[in-house]
């Protein structure tokens, strides 16, 4: 994954919220994985929150961060199993103008590598919605740095070749005649 170190790097702003029932930020390990790596990366932290397993509670939350032009990323965890409490997905999909099929393969490909078939009780995804990148990561530390190392960290480098997300950031809302207010 060549960087074109003739290129500037671009900043980008993330917020990330942890789904669960149980974590308070004090022991949210999977959003400080996150929060540190992004800010490791020079990109801006731009919120960070932690919400119960509740589909209006996620979707709400992320609506509101997809409506703020001072956020460019989602990165959520947590939330991304199969139990009855597990609703990340269900909340978020329906938002994405644009899915992202190749995410999750993506995601799999590499946990898979780490954890072999365990990797199939994951249910990662990611979209586009309102010109906001939103990707649903599951809620282990491992797995935040396996999609950011292997994934975001990539994309999310406008220096990357031969392609990245940040470089197409100003047409994601295009086809709406309007754009995402970028301060």
């Amino acid at each position: 994954m060549p960087i074109d170190d003739s290129l500037p790097f671009v900043p980008v702003r993330i917020a990330v919220l942890t789904v669960s029932d149980t974590r308070e930020l004090a022991q949210d390990r999977s959003g400080d994985t996150l929060a540190a790596r992004i800010e490791a990366a020079g990109h801006v932290l731009a919120d960070r929150a932690i919400v119960k397993d509740e589909v209006a509670e996620v979707r709400a939350r992320v609506q509101g961060w997809i409506a703020d032009p001072g956020v460019d990323v989602i990165v959520t965890t947590g939330g991304t199993g199969f139990t009855g409490r597990d609703v990340t997905p269900e909340a978020i999909e329906p938002l994405f103008e644009k899915r992202m099929e190749g995410f999750s393969a993506v995601f799999h490909r590499i946990s898979y590598d780490k954890i072999g078939t365990s990797t199939l009780q994951s249910r990662a995804t990611a979209g586009v919605a309102g010109a906001t990148y939103v990707f649903v990561l599951p809620g282990s530390p491992g797995a935040c740095k396996d999609a950011w190392d292997g994934i975001l960290q990539p994309q999310l480098d406008y220096r990357h070749r031969p392609c990245n997300f940040v470089e197409i950031m100003p047409r994601l809302d295009e086809h709406l005649k309007r754009g995402k207010l970028r301060s």
